[in-house]
């Protein structure tokens, strides 16, 4: 058992630590899963199995990955994280953060110098009515305070994942004027029309016989340059 809680020990701090650190979002969210995980792991070897169901199925299962899809559907880069959305957020975290410190050193503090019931004592009328016990007893504040804290972190990841607008959203008929005064109202031809070969990196034909550069994407022009002037040097010849 003290191989494991090691193991998990290092796993979860480390974790942990990328979490801070990590520069993505995504990431740091995938690294927060793992801390989950490996807490869910330490419950269970603890004889607490209903902790560690609820530390998958409610934290890892739904809360984080509730985040985790947020982030990326919505599609947040580390340049968006420099941006502050509220004014005096940075400051607020910093007090945040110093104030959960202070409530993790008094947590430690009382879990090393106060009596010791042990595990079996614990448990003794059964795990799950030992934590309800706790819960809505001599914890109750602190879960009440716990619960505010996740409706807080799931309205910082919305605020976090929103994006400004910065022009006014086109209607479709706004697009669709806009297309016809374009220079191609029409769709472009597709890659391969009236070519020897169908294929995405042939150009189209025009009228007179000349290759139609915009039926081809961008990106494939700019990777094979040189296969495409090959290809039309042959053509011509």
């Amino acid at each position: 058992m003290s191989v494991l809680f090691w193991l998990l020990a290092v796993a979860s701090v480390a974790a942990a630590l990328g979490m801070i650190f990590s520069r993505r979002a995504v990431y740091s969210a995938l690294m927060l899963a793992v801390v989950m995980l490996s807490l869910a792991v330490l419950y269970a070897v603890q004889d607490a199995p209903f902790l560690a169901f609820v530390q998958v199925i409610v934290y890892t299962g739904a809360v984080l990955m509730l985040f985790l899809f947020v982030l990326m559907l919505v599609g947040v880069d580390s340049s968006d994280s420099l941006v502050e959305t509220l004014r005096g957020q940075r400051f607020a975290a910093t007090v945040a953060a110093l104030g959960f410190v202070l409530l993790l050193a008094v947590g430690v503090g009382n879990a090393a110098l106060g009596d010791v019931a042990g595990l079996a004592g614990a448990n003794a009328g059964g795990n799950l009515q030992a934590v309800a016990g706790l819960i809505f007893t001599r914890y109750v504040f602190a879960f009440e305070v716990t619960s505010a804290l996740l409706i807080t972190a799931a309205l910082a990841a919305m605020v976090l994942a929103h994006r400004e607008r910065r022009h006014p959203k086109l209607s479709q008929k706004e697009l669709a004027k806009q297309r016809f005064l374009g220079p191609h109202p029409t769709p472009l031809p597709p890659p391969g029309v009236y070519a020897r070969h169908n294929a995405v990196d042939m150009p189209a034909r025009l009228p007179d016989g000349s290759p139609a550069e915009l039926s081809v994407s961008p990106v494939i022009s700019r990777r094979e340059p040189e296969r495409r002037e090959e290809i039309e040097e042959g053509e011509k010849q």
